[in-house]
């Protein structure tokens, strides 16, 4: 009886657990191993699954409690071997669920540094969501390191670290 019960119990973890794998693609998940403390991690979404070698649109949020000045300049780095490629004429910035005015987005390929300076300073304390459609995923799936540093204006033109978004591509 213990054993028909213990199969049961089992069978049923598995079977609740198809549709939260099936709604979890393109987010983040759990990473165990990764070098960056849970703290240090941001949140972000793949709307088209994060295939390998296939557009996508990227979501990179930053919460309110990680944005303590405000941000005139917005700067994300990522490793060398992302061979993906990015559409700066497709960039948006969401400020608390508003869309709001980029003054201009820089990709920099050789540099591997894509720059976003909305019209106006973003607020201090404000959810920021910053959305790059037209994405080209890599054809080499991994997992990648997408670093988010702000410029606060007026202020020393030193880039703040915000967080670090793994981005996985399967």
């Amino acid at each position: 009886m213990r054993r028909v019960v213990s199969t049961l119990a089992i069978a049923g973890c598995l079977v609740a657990g198809l549709p939260i794998v099936a709604f979890s693609q393109g987010l983040p998940g759990l990473t165990l191993f990764s070098g960056v403390k849970s703290e240090n991690q941001l949140n972000y979404r793949l709307d088209f699954g994060g295939n390998t070698n296939s557009w996508d649109r990227y979501r990179f949020r930053v919460e309110r409690k990680r944005m303590k000045v405000a941000v005139a300049q917005f700067t994300i780095d990522y490793p060398d071997y992302y061979k993906g490629t990015f559409d700066p004429k497709s960039v948006e910035l969401m400020v608390n669920d508003k869309k709001v005015a980029i003054q201009e987005v820089k990709w920099e390929k050789e540099n591997y540094v894509i720059s976003v300076f909305p019209q106006d300073p973003v607020p201090a304390g404000s959810n920021v969501e910053l959305i790059f459609s037209n994405v080209k995923n890599p054809s080499n799936g991994g997992m990648f390191y997408f670093n988010c540093r702000v410029l606060s204006p007026g202020d020393v033109p030193l880039l703040r670290d915000i967080g670090t978004w793994i981005v996985t591509i399967s």
